[in-house]
């Protein structure tokens, strides 16, 4: 046996596994149930090889293994990981992406600066402003009687609010929204793709230029907080605050969108669980709100390196080798979830893993869960016999970032405007978060904003 294929050996079993691929989708369910009944832990020799994890019990004692890296070191600096993606892209200009792609202490320094933008508390006081801006995207079309759930709403609100947090101009939720949605959507293959680099790149011009500009003058919002954070004692580097910059709007646009819209069109497909859930909603809204979490996992999983020669539950790992953690398939094993491939609204002990786990458990679940049901609410509340359109609807080519939707069509009937279209709105709405300094730390401001 050559020393390779000794220092390889303990890499069994082997299974087959590429979540890029178009048909992963498709076969998700069957995909995940043979994993889980014969390799809840598998290496597979796609994109240069890697474990993956498909327990539920597999993923926990893993993602809590304190050798497991999540750094990403484009320049090879210190030992060369190559981040949470798998496979890793392949960039001149690649930069980490933020907290999620640092190791503490690194990590844990630049959290504690969001925490207080973040938290359940911090999060609250926009609800006034959250509620205005979908009233205005839906009074857009309540008179049509039709609407995109993804391009008129789910795609909408989302943006509005993590421009407004980072101190952005909310008028300039356009310039961020596409290329946001369409970077993780489009095949790199695909003749659209030129189009979508220069769309990034717009955007990308215009977040540093929001950056300097806070960096120099200061205005309230994470921006700011971001600008001025250390990282063990030294300030942030340019190039890593932008990174957290992008991670706050990759996370903050396409994942609510997709948990919006594949909810809206379950609830389309079922509409006497859309009436329970509209009349039971004070017992029904949290419950409702997990097991979709659950069900769709927005964000299917993660990378991680092995940091250390390590044993975890019995299987030898080895230092450089990399673990895809997946938060989907997690959901769906039957030995925690009762009937894991069907959607229960009132499902108990609901403890899902799709905002990840240990240290690098997503930061923004409460802004998510805040935005999804206040949409959720207006929907039922203004569009009660809303019907979506299965021939118009568009998924994900694959699941492999953001298990997303591009087009979700609905008709319904007709309602009244209740006030001023989505631009109007808008100025009033930048207004309010200049007058009122919105975007500020709860340790800061605490009150709710005054619409």
């Amino acid at each position: 046996m050559t020393a390779e294929a000794a220092a390889g050996a303990h890499r069994q079993p082997n299974y087959q596994f590429d979540r890029h691929a178009p048909q992963y989708r498709g076969r998700f369910a069957d995909i995940t149930r043979e994993m889980q009944d014969r390799c809840p832990v598998a290496w597979t020799d796609t994109y240069g090889g890697h474990w993956v994890a498909a327990g539920n019990r597999e993923v926990f004692e893993l993602s809590r293994c304190p050798h497991l890296s999540n750094d990403h070191d484009p320049r090879r600096e210190r030992k060369g990981y190559k981040g949470i993606s798998i496979p890793a892209p392949n960039r001149p200009d690649m930069i980490r992406s933020g907290i999620l792609e640092m190791d503490p202490p690194e990590q844990k320094d630049l959290r504690s600066v969001l925490n207080p933008h973040l938290s359940p508390a911090a999060v609250q006081r926009w609800i006034p402003v959250i509620d205005e801006v979908i009233r205005a995207a839906i009074d857009e079309h309540i008179e049509s009687g039709e609407i995109d759930f993804v391009d008129d709403l789910a795609n909408v609100v989302p943006a509005v609010l993590t421009l407004a947090m980072l101190g952005i101009p909310l008028r300039k939720w356009t310039i961020y929204n596409e290329p946001a949605h369409a970077s993780v959507y489009t095949p790199p293959t695909s003749p659209d793709m030129a189009r979508v680099v220069e769309m990034s790149k717009v955007m990308r011009a215009d977040l540093l230029a929001n950056y300097l500009e806070i960096k120099a003058n200061p205005r309230p919002g994470m921006i700011d907080a971001v600008a001025r954070a250390t990282l063990v004692g030294v300030p942030i580097s340019d190039e890593d605050a932008l990174g957290m910059l992008a991670l706050i709007i990759g996370g903050g646009f396409d994942t609510t969108t997709a948990l919006t819209a594949h909810a809206l069109e379950w609830l389309g497909e079922h509409p006497a669980d859309r009436e329970t859930l509209s009349r039971e909603r004070d017992l029904l809204l949290d419950s409702a709100t997990e097991e979709f979490l659950r069900f769709y996992t927005p964000a299917p999983g993660d990378g991680r390196t092995i940091a250390e020669d390590c044993e975890v539950g019995g299987r030898q790992y080895k230092e450089g080798e990399r673990l895809w953690l997946s938060w989907a398939m997690a959901n769906r094993d039957p030995a925690v979830f009762e009937n894991p491939n069907e959607i229960d609204l009132d499902r108990k002990g609901n403890r899902h893993y799709s905002f990840g786990l240990g240290v690098h458990r997503c930061i923004g679940s409460n802004v998510a869960r805040t935005i999804f049901k206040r949409m959720l609410v207006a929907v039922l509340d203004r569009m009660p016999d809303y019907r979506c359109d299965p021939e118009g609807a568009v998924h994900y080519e694959t699941i492999g970032i953001i298990q997303g939707m591009r087009k979700l069509p609905a008709t319904f009937t007709s309602g009244p405007r209740l006030g001023a279209g989505l631009d109007e709105t808008l100025d009033t709405l930048q207004r309010i978060c200049d007058e009122q300094r919105l975007a500020e730390p709860v340790t800061i401001r605490k009150d709710a904003a005054a619409i």
